[in-house]
């Protein structure tokens, strides 16, 4: 793995023990997202994978996010501070604190739990089938750049 593996329970259980470190009142270093709208946020990745809620890009949409934005999410490159995100992830309304921690941590456990290899050639909702090692970058790149924003 690029990246620190987050299909170990190791990997997955640190990154829950720094989302158990932010508060309600978590401030962010950068960016306009409350913590509740962040951890919203976390939870899109994992919401692509295990229900229906976001509908698939069309052909061209998914041409060009292959093409174009499929390496720099699954690299194990950080992402830049006040990066472009897809409009599914904005999150723009109130979030919950704890309903939001909660969804994501479940999140988190239950794709520990299911392991690397169920997601090796998985498809991926924007960008196809992707190896475990790309699946772990996007999910673990993904939840540090948020985490390290608000100081965790």
């Amino acid at each position: 793995m690029d990246l620190p593996n987050i299909f170990t329970k190791e990997i997955a259980e640190g990154v829950i023990e720094r989302i158990n470190k932010l508060t309600p009142s978590s401030q962010p270093f950068w960016g306009k997202m409350s913590v509740a709208q962040m951890l919203a946020h976390c939870c899109v990745a994992y919401e692509m994978v295990y229900t229906n809620k976001h509908p698939k890009p069309g052909f061209l949409m998914r041409f060009i996010l292959k093409k174009f934005i499929k390496k720099m999410v699954v690299s194990k490159k950080p992402y830049p501070k006040n990066s472009k995100t897809a409009p599914a992830f904005l999150i723009s309304d109130e979030k919950d604190f704890e309903t939001e921690k909660k969804r994501l941590v479940d999140y988190i456990r239950e794709t520990q739990v299911l392991g690397a290899y169920i997601f090796d050639g998985k498809v991926s909702h924007s960008f196809g089938p992707l190896s475990d090692n790309e699946w772990n970058n996007m999910f673990y790149k993904h939840l540090d750049h948020h985490l390290k924003q608000f100081g965790v």
